[in-house]
């Protein structure tokens, strides 16, 4: 009867019961390991110890990649002394619990890229120099104090160094050449080494969450992309930043920013820089002013005093200078009629002028930002059609425009009579928004450019009917 239920169960066991039946109740004392088992079989004390880290070793010799990331290794396995790895070009050791840089990467003379994120490293040994080939690395989230100065001898593209306890860069830093991207943020720097002027491949930049309270102005004569000194302590962005032609993201957000001011630095970079052109102009350096050009084309120079006749006399001397002429190549925006007055006027009416020409700038960018748009320097020229005053008219109250004659890619400028309908229209609904009689300007004004700074009066009035809390000329 023992045969039929034998035959429904495994193979094996079967087998072994079997023998039990056969060889007797002495049998039934061997361990159950033996039971069954194959004799060419190996006990699994002869096994490898972790299969999965030979067999990234077996990879990196093949491939030339070695990964062994999240393993929880505190020193290089040992047995990749049985390997040939001369020739790995990537490592990826993330996310274990190195507490030094492995002395055996540093033999990886052929490597290019070495990952070393998510670790507890506090040093770096002297011995990375020998890495002539490495182009990017990765120290983030480590327990760095300081970058040794031989950091700065490799070939480095890219250098992540962020989430560390760094409180200064080595003065060497200047001799990463070819140096493209630096990621330093959420350390403890207080300042930036004078050297960091000279990355001149340098185009991203990440200072973030750092204490930072200076920008160094050395920073404008890099190609810089991408720039982040968001959560610093800065108060001041330098001028010169305005020549940053290829700047496309600037993150400057959690800092204790006055110049510019926070209402334009909420704007964007575009607004910030045209507060950084205004602030350049005004500075006495005038070599460095953005409008330069203006003042030698005029061949002026400051007089000894600052009266009013003598400003008078030097304008009559500059008439044919081009000041409101149809001459494309030697028409002055109002812009810079307004930088060579402050080059003449005594310290009280440059005060004032200033003040106008900061708020004209203010005013500015409030109808960019309201309307979506970009307005040119001259901002007469930009407001003599009366296009851009109905627009922001109707988008003061709707409607309260009801036509408004626009250009045309078939007649792109408008006759002087639409531009008069269009200038009377705006007057008229500024009227009816509530704008008070004393504060509107004449058509005039706008068409022939002959009163920009009431032209400016009656603008901010008309914002102040939407937003009367902000208030810029009086």
């Amino acid at each position: 009867s023992r045969g039929p239920f034998l035959s429904r169960i495994h193979p094996v066991l079967s087998q072994s019961l079997s023998t039990m039946a056969t060889l007797g109740p002495e049998s039934a004392r061997l361990p159950l390991t033996q039971l069954g088992s194959p004799p060419s079989a190996q006990p699994p004390s002869l096994l490898p110890s972790n299969r999965g880290l030979e067999r990234a070793l077996e990879e990196a010799a093949a491939s030339g990649v070695l990964n062994l990331s999240c393993r929880k290794l505190k020193e290089f396995p040992r047995t990749a002394a049985n390997h040939d790895l001369t020739d790995t070009v990537e490592a990826d050791l993330s996310k274990n619990r190195l507490t030094d840089v492995p002395s055996e990467v540093c033999h990886l003379v052929a490597l290019e890229t070495l990952n070393l994120y998510h670790n507890c490293i506090r040093t770096i040994p002297h011995t990375v120099i020998s890495l002539q080939s490495l182009t990017s690395l990765n120290l983030s989230r480590n327990q760095l104090g300081s970058l040794p100065p031989c950091l700065c001898g490799l070939p480095l593209r890219v250098l992540n160094a962020s989430n560390n306890k760094l409180v200064s860069l080595p003065e060497t830093i200047g001799q990463l050449h070819n140096l493209m991207e630096l990621d330093i943020s959420c350390n403890e720097i207080t300042a930036l080494p004078r050297h960091i002027g000279r990355l001149k491949a340098l185009r991203e930049l990440n200072v973030r969450r750092n204490l930072l309270c200076v920008l160094p102005e050395d920073l404008a004569d890099l190609p810089l992309v991408k720039f982040d000194f968001s959560c610093n302590k800065v108060s001041t962005i330098p001028v010169c930043y305005r020549k940053m032609k290829q700047l496309q993201s600037l993150q400057l957000e959690n800092n204790p920013l006055q110049s510019p001011p926070a209402q334009i630095c909420i704007k964007g970079k575009v607004h910030i820089f045209k507060y950084l052109s205004i602030e350049a102009c005004r500075s006495e350096k005038m070599p460095d002013s953005l409008y330069l050009p203006v003042l030698e084309r005029l061949s002026l120079s400051r007089p000894t005093t600052g009266s009013v006749e003598e400003l008078e006399q030097q304008r009559k001397q500059d008439s044919d200078s081009g000041v409101g002429s149809d001459n494309g190549d030697k028409r002055l925006s109002a812009t810079e009629v307004l930088t060579v007055s402050l080059c003449y006027l005594c310290d009280d009416c440059m005060y004032l002028m200033y003040f106008f020409f900061v708020c004209m700038t203010v005013l500015i960018i409030s109808i960019e930002s309201r309307l979506k748009v970009v307005l040119p320097e001259d901002l007469g020229m930009s407001l003599m059609d009366g296009v851009v005053l109905c627009h922001l008219a109707n988008h003061i109250r709707p409607r309260s425009v009801a036509s408004i004659h626009v250009p045309s890619p078939a007649v792109p400028k408008l006759s002087m009579a639409k531009c008069r309908r269009n200038v009377e229209n705006f007057l008229d609904a500024c009227k009816k928004i509530g704008v008070s009689e004393d504060k509107l300007c004449l058509p005039h004004h706008i068409l022939e450019e002959k009163g920009l700074v009431k032209v400016c009066v009656t603008v901010q009035a008309l914002l102040d009917e939407a937003s009367p809390k902000h208030t810029l000329l009086t």
